[in-house]
């Protein structure tokens, strides 16, 4: 009886660092955190900068610019949440929104083994990873057919009700960064 209440007590235990052990791998592999002031709220994502280290750091120098700030979200869908297009300042181009970015796209391909979860902070593109630039989206339900096509690049960690209620036109207030030696 002792060795099954011991089998049962590490099955349980094994149940539990199915969680824990992922989020001591996110520790370990976590970068800074941006803060995403937004319309409706606040929402905290952290980078994986061992990950996807050129495309956080792509992001990274976006933000220090203030890039974001004031920028819409220019598309919003029940399986995700998207922004980082320059045109979304102006109300009037709303016909162009999602069809450019900073100018300065990334360069290499960085897809990772990362999978498309709720919450799963990702870079967009047109087809082709290398071209991925200042777009950004959000995950709100698991997407496996994006898994190994689009580079994740972090992960919602707080607020993903306020994901949820993101709309087209919302605006961004603005993206800052707190920790990772930022």
């Amino acid at each position: 009886m002792r060795n099954l209440a011991l089998a049962l007590s590490l099955a349980i235990l094994g149940l539990a660092g199915g969680f824990d052990r992922p989020a001591a791998a996110e520790a370990q592999s976590a970068g800074p955190t941006l803060e995403m002031d937004t319309a409706k709220g606040m929402i905290q994502i952290r980078l994986f900068p061992a990950d996807a280290p050129r495309s956080v750091e792509h992001i990274l120098a976006l933000v220090k610019r203030n890039f974001y700030r004031g920028l819409r979200i220019h598309r919003a869908e029940n399986s995700l949440v998207q922004f980082g297009d320059p045109t979304s300042r102006d109300v009037s181009r709303r016909d162009w929104w999602g069809r450019t970015s900073s100018g300065q796209p990334i360069g290499v391909s960085e897809i990772n083994k990362r999978p498309h979860v709720r919450g799963t902070v990702s870079l967009a593109h047109s087809g082709d990873p290398r071209s991925a630039d200042s777009q950004l989206f959000i995950m709100k339900t698991a997407s496996p057919s994006l898994d190994g096509k689009h580079v994740v690049i972090g992960q919602v960690t707080s607020a993903m009700n306020i994901v949820d209620q993101l709309r087209v036109t919302d605006v961004i207030k603005n993206i800052t960064i707190r920790g990772g030696g930022q």
